[in-house]
């Protein structure tokens, strides 16, 4: 069957359903624009030619290229988005009220079917893989974990001068010393900063990834509490959100707390050097680096594993890192040929 050019705009399509989500907006903004800017409209989703525009013509943050896995993320948001539009019955009352005039009601099913299925066989899974390649390791400069000398050296670095540099202090020393994700730190609350866990200090997730709550105790760490008052009575913070915004000025505290994107911008303005290198961490490297400084000093991993939330070890062990360097190196088996002489 001939489809002709359908009136539903692309930008219509991709406002029939309102994304709360921030990640699937940007991704669906993404793939929109792109769509539009390549001459295409929203019922020929050509997944296969943008999947190959986000492999080899599209740098995200830093200017650096999407992983595979990135790449299959937005692919998987874009698919998503179109299979719960295919079962919004909104959807079918538009593209009836676009079919042609002069054809039977029996015609007029068969016209919108047809635009239907199109689109479902465009977004099959099969359509437009991605190869992700199973790694055994992961170089070094990939993921950071600071040594304790390097974590010392990035917690002094905001200092504590201003009540600016008091909060990004106690941003970054709460990250490391209870390996919160930055979500769960933009989501506490001030009366979650002192529970209690069998009688000891604790840190209260109320919802961490996938819904699960959970106690983390301070131990030895639980010095960080002092930063955190610092921040809270200079900042007048009694009750609410821990972490909040400023002003333009610079000083007057916001009630609104802080989002994801803030504490990786808070993070990004203290590069600090690791192995020689100038480097900017992230919040997921300070959450590696206290799963793998803990392993360190001993504790037992199904400890590390429920304080970081993990429903499985073996994410916990992606998180420590390789320990068994050494053990893999190989002894002298064979000599070097002798060199010529330059």
């Amino acid at each position: 069957m001939q489809i002709q050019k359908v009136g539903f705009t692309t930008q219509d399509f991709f406002l029939l359903r309102q994304q709360t989500n921030k990640d699937h907006l940007h991704r669906l903004r993404l793939f929109s624009d792109w769509l539009i800017d390549h001459g295409g409209i929203w019922y020929q989703p050509d997944l296969e030619t943008y999947r190959d525009y986000l492999m080899y013509d599209y740098t995200g943050r830093d200017n650096q290229p999407l992983t595979p896995n990135s790449i299959k993320a937005h692919l998987a948001t874009i698919r998503g988005y179109y299979q719960s539009v295919l079962r919004d019955n909104r959807l079918r009352d538009v593209l009836y009220a676009q079919t042609p005039t002069d054809i039977s009601p029996a015609d007029k099913k068969a016209w919108v079917d047809e635009i239907m299925t199109r689109v479902e066989n465009a977004i099959a899974p099969e359509a437009a893989q991605v190869k992700v390649i199973k790694r055994q390791d992961t170089a070094d400069e990939e993921h950071i974990r600071l040594t304790t000398e390097e974590a010392a050296v990035l917690m002094d670095a905001p200092g504590m001068q201003t009540i600016m540099g008091i909060r990004d202090t106690a941003v970054i020393s709460l990250l490391l010393c209870t390996g919160l994700r930055e979500a769960e730190l933009c989501g506490l609350d001030v009366p979650d900063l002192r529970k209690r866990l069998s009688g000891e200090t604790a840190l209260h997730v109320r919802r961490g990834k996938g819904s699960k709550e959970r106690l983390i105790p301070y131990g030895n760490l639980s010095w960080v509490l002092n930063i955190m008052d610092l921040w809270l009575q200079n900042a007048g913070i009694t009750g609410g959100a821990v972490f909040r915004g400023f002003y333009k000025n610079g000083k007057s505290v916001r009630n609104s707390r802080l989002t994801t994107r803030a504490i990786n911008q808070i993070l990004d303005r203290y590069p600090i050097m690791v192995n020689g290198e100038l480097r900017i961490v992230n919040p997921h490297d300070l959450r590696r680096t206290y799963a793998r400084r803990l392993y360190e000093a001993g504790m037992d991993l199904l400890a590390i594993r429920d304080n970081l939330g993990h429903a499985d070890s073996r994410t916990t062990l992606k998180y420590i890192g390789v320990m068994d360097v050494e053990a893999r190196k190989p002894p002298a088996i064979f000599t070097q040929p002798r060199l010529p002489e330059l």
